[in-house]
């Protein structure tokens, strides 16, 4: 079948195969394994379990043991290092895909072959053609900020980059966006340019020059564009000098990089700068600004879950009366399933499984992602509406039975196949004893208390959260930056209502009976996070692929960036290019007339971090 949608893209056709799929779900399941096993049975993994040939899932959940990156990383590293045997996969490994380096503190090794670039882009076709029915796309141009990461050879001289720099680069990925009429408007020297910041101007340049044809604005993550466009509001004036004078600003010095925008940026259009720069004067607080630039846009797309939520608000800012369309659901192992109703607003949106692309098994999950005692892991079609459960993938590069660590509920059925919600990702929790707050508590929390910033005509650009056990009691965390000048009793306003916003009964009783302390928030300067990512980048991690760590206590930084261990606030201490020698202070402190203490160095020199703690008493009154 993906054979098939390789040949033409008919839109219409593509939603009928996918409905077919969806309405023999169960048996699709059944072949799918059987094609892996099948194509994959004389391996080392698989021989060790002792299938003896048999395909069926009875017998190979009987026979291979539910597993996670842990168990796996042996074979993929020797696979990594150039063992010829077939060790995981009976065809080659063509590349190693590097997994988000900020959910588990460092790249891992996974798999990558064309049977993921396949199902990649059976996935973008089947997403399309949902959304072409509503928002149709005529032939145009898609603006895409998207970004190549840097690869490097293996020990056994395969290519290692990002699960997106793999379909990047993959020439089924251009061929695809050019039959769904969206091509990228920037060239690939500008994708996989070595600078994130160059490479973002020129996005936006390219843009701006194909600003009549751009129909979508995508990325990613939510995360990028309302990055991009929070840049465009700092070079807007550049990026108007440069149409105007019909040359690229001499800031941006790689050859390749200058050649390519030589071919795009050809002339002076001074017509088209007065445009832009019309635009702009016009806007009020930048509200509306990307339909302001992209007349012929249809909608913003981009992944708008877990994580990326906390972005919707800005990026509706920027978006105006333009629909968000969340992306599909997937992961650097593969894809899960498709955003069927473009409609749906992000916060409400549910995907499809595509039940061909992988064998899916569910491990059911009682409150706060903890696993149901003897509960066996249902197929695709056992799951029930309404249940939580961790998704356990097999697919078709060499992961058997491979916890993916993402939390899901069942919203509802399409046809045979299930609609999952994206909750968090599992074992990113705050805990200090029997609390368990998940990245979905800490999220809404946050919004609770954004409320009281936004009434100060503020808000919340980002956020992390960490565990402080060097006070006792030990408390949580929270890390802010905020544009705007909130007054200090707006922000401790904010510090009570994040406090008692979390409603785990665990954290309730144990700040009632003081095993818990007071929250602190603490205020950043602003660009922190800028640098946070620059960090990560300059570690090694892809833009593309960056998500901020929202609570990333047991992330496994290394000795060289947190000497005294995975305590993400203390990792920001030491974070290379971020200059220390902030200070701070709790209210306590600054009441009774004590010098402040030093404390993480977030911030530039000139800059002020706050950082309000509150009593048990003040704490327990909100609760009751």
């Amino acid at each position: 079948m993906l054979e098939k949608l390789e040949e033409k893209f008919d839109p219409e056709m593509v939603v009928e195969q996918f409905e077919l799929l969806s309405m023999d779900a169960e048996r699709i399941q059944k072949e799918t394994l059987k094609q892996i096993l099948e194509e994959n049975g004389e391996t080392e993994y698989i021989l060790k379990w002792g299938l003896s040939g048999k395909s069926d899932p009875n017998s190979y959940k009987a026979r291979v043991p539910i597993v996670t990156h842990k168990d796996l990383e042996p074979y993929i590293q020797r696979v990594a290092d150039g063992e010829k045997r077939p060790i995981l996969t009976g065809k080659p490994i063509s590349a190693i895909s590097l997994s988000s380096g900020t959910t588990q503190g460092k790249p891992k090794f996974v798999p990558f072959n064309d049977a993921l670039t396949d199902s990649t882009m059976q996935m973008y076709k089947t997403s399309f053609a949902f959304r072409n029915r509503e928002f149709p796309i005529e032939n145009g141009k898609a603006l895409q900020f998207i970004y190549g990461s840097k690869e490097f050879k293996t020990k056994g001289g395969l290519p290692a980059g990002t699960a997106t720099t793999n379909v990047y680069r993959h020439p089924k990925f251009k061929n695809t966006m050019e039959a769904m009429q969206t091509p990228c408007c920037s060239p690939d020297e500008v994708i996989f340019g070595d600078n994130y910041h160059h490479s973002l101007y020129c996005h936006l340049l390219c843009g701006l020059i194909s600003r009549h044809q751009i129909q979508v604005v995508s990325s990613t993550f939510a995360h990028s564009i309302v990055q991009a466009f929070r840049a465009f509001e700092l070079v807007w004036k550049d990026l108007v000098r440069d149409i105007r004078e019909g040359s690229l600003t001499g800031q941006i010095v790689s050859k390749p990089v200058r050649s390519a925008m030589g071919r795009i940026l050809t002339r002076p259009d001074p017509d088209l700068a007065d445009s832009i720069q019309d635009e702009c004067l016009r806007l009020s607080n930048w509200y509306g600004l990307i339909p302001a630039l992209f007349p012929n846009a249809k909608y913003v797309y981009g992944i708008m879950t877990g994580s990326m939520e906390h972005y919707c608000e800005k990026l509706r800012h920027y978006a105006g009366d333009l629909p968000l369309v969340s992306a599909d659901y997937g992961s650097s192992e593969g894809w899960v399933g498709v955003n069927v109703d473009p409609l749906a607003p992000p916060e409400e949106v549910t995907f499809a499984v595509l039940p061909n692309v992988a064998f899916f098994e569910f491990i059911r999950l009682s409150g706060g992602g903890v696993e149901v005692a003897a509960a066996e892991p249902v197929g695709l079609t056992e799951v029930e509406v309404g249940e939580e459960y961790e998704v356990v993938v097999t697919n078709f590069a060499g992961l058997y039975r491979y916890r993916l660590g993402d939390v899901v509920k069942v919203k509802g059925f399409h046809n045979a196949t299930p609609l999952l919600g994206y909750v968090c990702r599992k074992n990113l929790i705050l805990n200090i004893n029997v609390d368990k707050n998940t990245e979905k508590d800490l999220q809404l929390s946050v919004e609770q208390a954004a409320v009281v910033l936004a009434e100060d005509k503020s808000e919340v650009v980002d956020y992390t959260s960490s565990v402080d056990e060097s006070v006792e009691p030990a408390r949580y965390v929270v890390f802010w930056e905020v544009s705007g000048q909130p007054s200090e009793d707006v922000l401790k306003e904010c510090c009570n209502r994040l406090d008692g916003s979390f409603s785990d009964a665990g954290y309730v009783s144990s700040r009632k009976t003081g095993t818990i302390g007071p929250l602190e928030l603490r205020v950043v300067g602003r660009g922190t996070f800028h640098e946070v990512m620059d960090h990560y980048v300059g570690m090694g991690a892809a833009v593309s692929q960056f998500k901020t760590p929202r609570v990333p206590r047991d992330l496994e930084h290394s000795a060289s960036i947190s000497p005294g261990g995975p305590n993400f606030a203390r990792d920001m201490e030491h974070s290379p290019g971020i200059p220390l020698g902030a200070r701070t202070f709790t209210r306590a402190e600054s009441l009774r007339g004590r010098s402040s203490h030093s404390s993480c160095g977030l911030l530039s020199p000139e800059a002020k971090r706050r950082s309000f703690g509150f009593d048990r008493a003040a704490s327990i009154r909100l609760l009751e």
